[in-house]
């Protein structure tokens, strides 16, 4: 997830920051708060605090737990910084080098870009001190996002408003190579494992943690799609902006999925769902050496293929996606998987010896009726944005 460190300054225009906030929010961007002691004035850092579930830093020598030196740490923490709205004053000082408060020894200390977005009266923005300090700015290579033109709140027509919070949220993203190929479309994800109780105490499972489902989820989240996850017993906590609905068993997740299926614009399964359930799972702990063996001889019962049911009855424009976790001959079983699950392509790789389950890193195969595409090894955020990208492509056919 990206983390995108907003400096506030002393400018009426500040409540348009909380909708930078949020919209930056959606697209599955991590903010948090810088401010100088002037903003204050107009907004109480309570409110950031809410919107962000961050704290709020504001005093270059306030108490940060952890931070000894807080604007070195926010400076390092930041994917980018954005001052919005910058005042007249905070772009003079950045200009000249000056670094006195908070904001601006972060704004000199980080090697994130640097992003400003001025907000001023009119005779201020056009005065020549503004030009200069803006000029020589934009030759270090800061990017501005340039006032607009209008009614100001001091009562002046002209330059000098701070820029609408959805060209400005757009920019940053543009700026975070962030694209945004899936916006307003549904995408419903299944992640983790399943439970299949044998007795109050045991069950059938497997090892998946859930972190290729919740990586692509949030890629999704940041691409514009509108993400549900269904998820077995994972450990990862919840995403920020993605409905999450929390199952065990293979049955509830096919309940589950069963009435999300068809207004999904896309569906991606890579839930390692149990096969079979004990047919009959008992009450009370089972115990060894009793006459019945109970435990040697379990009964089981194929449960419902999920992806082969959604996948069977899948609409035109619809993308559905499998996974095949396999030992041996991937490319095969996958083309075999691709078939017999009715999906668009399959994501092959390869499980056992610290492969494929609860691990960080990954090696897949994306399997299509076309070809086969090896993409790896890389971290599962990387490879999930390399299937949205087949994703994608499907999608604008």
């Amino acid at each position: 997830m990206k983390t995108v460190l907003i400096g506030v300054t002393g400018c009426v225009a500040i409540y348009k920051t909380c909708e930078i906030v949020r919209g930056l929010q959606r697209a599955g961007v991590r903010v948090k708060i810088v401010m100088t002691r002037h903003s204050t004035e107009f907004i109480q850092p309570a409110l950031f605090r809410a919107l962000t579930r961050e704290p709020v830093a504001v005093g270059l020598f306030d108490d940060a737990p952890g931070d000894p030196i807080h604007h070195i740490s926010l400076a390092k923490e930041a994917d980018l910084f954005l001052i919005a709205p910058c005042t007249a004053n905070v772009i003079g000082k950045i200009a000249n080098g000056i670094a006195d408060d908070l904001l601006t020894t972060t704004a000199m200390a980080t090697t994130a870009p640097l992003v400003i977005a001025p907000a001023m009266n009119v005779n201020m923005y056009e005065s020549a001190a503004n030009k200069q300090n803006m000029q020589v700015l934009r030759e270090r290579g800061i990017a501005f996002i340039d006032s607009e033109s209008g009614y100001l709140a001091c009562g002046d027509v002209g330059k000098g408003r701070l820029a609408e919070p959805e060209v400005i949220v757009s920019k940053v993203l543009e700026l975070l190579s962030i694209k945004r190929d899936l916006e307003g479309k549904r995408m419903l994800v299944t992640a983790g494992p399943t439970v299949e109780p044998i007795d109050p105490v045991r069950y059938i499972t497997n090892p998946s943690s859930g972190k290729t489902g919740f990586a692509l989820a949030e890629a999704a989240q940041e691409r514009g799609a509108i993400v549900t996850i269904v998820t077995g017993p994972v450990s990862l906590p919840d995403p920020p902006g993605i409905k999450m609905v929390r199952v065990k068993t293979a049955l509830q997740m096919f309940e589950s999925v069963d009435e999300r299926f068809d207004d999904s614009d896309i569906a991606i399964f890579t839930a390692a769902v149990s096969d079979f359930r004990p047919v009959a799972p008992a009450a009370s702990k089972l115990k060894k050496g009793n006459a019945d063996d109970a435990l040697k001889y379990i009964e089981l019962v194929e449960n419902p293929d999920i992806l082969a049911t959604m996948g069977s009855r899948k609409r035109i424009g619809q993308v559905v996606v499998g996974y095949a976790a396999e030992t041996e001959d991937l490319e095969a079983n996958s083309r075999k998987k691709l078939v017999s699950k009715h999906a668009d392509f399959i994501v092959g790789n390869l499980a056992g010896e610290g492969r494929a389950f609860a691990v960080d890193e990954n090696e897949i195969l994306l399997v299509d009726s076309e070809s086969a595409e090896q993409v790896g090894p890389a971290s599962k955020r990387e490879l999930a944005d390399a299937i949205l990208d087949k994703v994608s492509a499907l999608l604008a056919r």
